[in-house]
């Protein structure tokens, strides 16, 4: 009997007709089209990552305000409060911390998600068609609950510190969205060499943490030496990221040539992630 819906029409083939699926043409190898398309099982498997994720947990939701509620408590009390670190402002430094942890935890977990995505699927991979690069998006997708939530405890914070919340804070959305690009670019790299090499699961955490500590996270970007340093510093696509945060919440200069060397090093991972993952995606179901 066929089946109703996008992702499972069918279609009467003569008797013996062999039919071959090859990969998407075109430099990039995506169709936003046929993505458009499949968008029902975008949304099945970021859904069932999300309940996945907390299905066996005894806390639940909460690890979403747990995680950087304590995260803030150690940086705070080890740099802010025993190595005395300057924030470059008045901005008290649990605020200062939360502000740019925020970002960072959704990069950090898109990041871990996305790159053992498709050896986590390898069932759906060696079994259906269906276009590849979904599975890392719908990994990356899921992990913007948990944002959500931590969001709000960051509002909560800056309530309690009575700082005011303006306009600016919009500019969190395509900051967010700069955020999430990242981490899907990193990922299609490592999604992808993860099917040939396995130790790349073993890899991305010791890439993360050298990541995080290259990032102005517990300390001030004014630290960074103007001029070509902090250029090639920038080219971090999360320092932008972070500096977009602070200076949306929290006003001051904004983040102008930071972000655009940030915003640069994305399209450049992106545009070159999805040529890699396109070329890889051939051997995807033969080596998963």
């Amino acid at each position: 009997m066929p089946m109703k819906g996008h992702m499972a029409e069918t279609k009467t083939l003569p008797p013996n007709q062999i039919v071959t699926i090859k990969p998407a043409k075109g430099w990039l190898g995506i169709d936003l089209k046929e993505l458009w398309h499949y968008r029902e099982l975008i949304y099945f498997l970021t859904w069932r990552d999300i309940k996945v994720r907390y299905k066996q947990a005894a806390l639940g939701v909460a690890w979403a305000i747990l995680q950087p509620v304590l995260t803030t408590l150690i940086t705070s009390i080890v740099f802010g409060y025993l190595l005395k670190v300057d924030t470059g402002s008045e901005l008290p430094y649990p605020v200062f911390t939360l502000a740019a942890l925020l970002p960072w935890h959704l990069f950090q977990l898109s990041l871990q998600k996305s790159s053992i995505s498709l050896v986590g699927n390898s069932n759906l991979i060696t079994k259906i068609y269906f276009p590849r690069i979904i599975i890392p998006l719908s990994s990356v997708l899921a992990v913007l609950v948990d944002f959500g939530i931590s969001l709000l405890l960051l509002f909560g914070a800056m309530l309690i510190y009575k700082l005011p919340l303006t306009w600016n804070a919009l500019w969190l959305i395509p900051l967010t969205l700069l955020a999430i690009l990242a981490a899907l670019a990193v990922g299609l790299w490592l999604s992808a060499l993860n099917v040939q090499y396995r130790d790349i699961q073993q890899m991305v955490p010791f890439l993360l943490q050298i990541w995080m500590y290259a990032t102005p996270i517990v300390y001030p970007i004014t630290i960074i030496p103007e001029g070509t340093i902090r250029s090639i510093y920038s080219l971090n696509p999360m320092v932008g990221v972070v500096q977009g945060f602070r200076w949306a919440l929290f006003g001051g200069t904004p983040p102008d040539m930071t972000l655009l060397f940030s915003s640069a090093a994305v399209v450049v991972l992106l545009v070159s992630g999805l040529f890699f993952f396109r070329r890889m995606e051939k051997t995807f179901a033969d080596v998963v």
